[in-house]
């Protein structure tokens, strides 16, 4: 199980979240069979995805996060609920493609450098909040750091790693996300500045088995700081067959009926977590008939705005 921790120094200046994510990113690595590399980039999206989902304020509030670079992995996604809990996939679970010269994992190479990094929060508004920028190495931990900087203004350090085994198993995995708050004096940044040029990588620190407290420890050396709260966070994939009739509630009874296959069924399979709905002729046949006995009631509920929520 994860760990996660939040932490504010004493004069409110900086803000430290930490996690070790290896047992969720793992998690991921078994049900998508991700290449090395590509469990890499995914583990580093679902990491941040965590790390900042804990930023949320609402209980029901959630956090997107996608990228397309233009390389071979294609569309990654990762969401977050307000505890860290995460799910996330890739488009292309298997890449293969060389190391780089320093003998790592060619991540920004997998992920690709011409595309944009999208944040979605959706705290319950009538639109969710939809924030981009240009990716600047496709290294994921860069990239957000360059998003709250020009999309939100903020200073941000963050640290993402993922280590594989030759087996193609997660070894490790974490993060590191270090805010300046408003009004943070020029002091307080040297001082984080220092910390961070002297930190080692999350991953060299998880090996060492320092936990995500001692990680927030170095990373704020030279300050008080109090914790505001901590969590186990998982992967979590909220699919549900009710959501997935929900999702057929969307469609004509026409388009329902002409679901089925040539063997009489309909499948769906969630994208999070390969789990599949089956949904016989006859199960289709009862709700297309429902759907023209409640037709009226529909075109009224969707002038009054019906729920947005994702299919899964």
């Amino acid at each position: 199980m994860g760990k996660l921790i939040r932490c504010l120094t004493r004069d409110a200046t900086v803000i430290a979240v930490a996690v070790d994510s290896t047992d969720m990113v793992a998690q991921a690595e078994r049900i998508h069979q991700t290449s090395a590399v590509v469990t890499a980039a995914l583990g580093r999206l679902l990491t941040a995805s965590s790390l900042m989902g804990v930023m949320l304020k609402g209980k029901e509030d959630s956090l997107t996060l996608k990228v397309n670079g233009g390389g071979p992995a294609g569309q990654l996604l990762a969401v977050s609920d307000s505890g860290g809990n995460t799910r996330g996939y890739a488009h292309t679970p298997v890449v293969e493609i060389p190391l780089r010269a320093d003998g790592k994992l060619d991540v920004g190479g997998a992920v690709g450098r011409n595309g944009l990094l999208y944040v979605m929060r959706d705290t319950g508004g009538k639109e969710p909040y939809i924030g981009c920028t240009p990716l600047v190495s496709g290294e994921i931990a860069e990239d957000v750091t360059a998003y709250y900087a020009h999309s939100e203004q903020t200073p941000t350090v963050c640290a993402l790693g993922v280590l594989v085994n030759p087996d193609l198993s997660v070894k490790r995995a974490g993060g590191l996300l270090l805010q300046l708050l408003p009004f943070c004096p020029n002091d307080v940044i040297d001082r984080v500045e220092a910390n961070v040029s002297q930190l080692p990588p999350v991953t060299a620190m998880l090996e060492e088995g320092r936990t995500p407290e001692e990680i927030c420890r170095l990373a704020l050396d030279g300050f008080e700081w109090e914790v505001l709260d901590t969590g186990e966070p998982v992967y979590r994939c909220t699919c549900s067959r009710e959501r997935v009739e929900r999702a057929f509630a969307s469609l004509k009874p026409e388009e329902l009926r002409g679901l089925a296959g040539e063997d009489g069924r309909a499948e769906v399979t969630c994208s999070f977590c390969d789990q599949v709905y089956s949904f016989t002729q006859a199960e289709l046949e009862a709700m297309a008939r429902e759907k023209e006995k409640t037709a009226p009631s529909l075109v009224k509920g969707a002038c009054e705005g019906q729920d947005r929520s994702p299919l899964f």
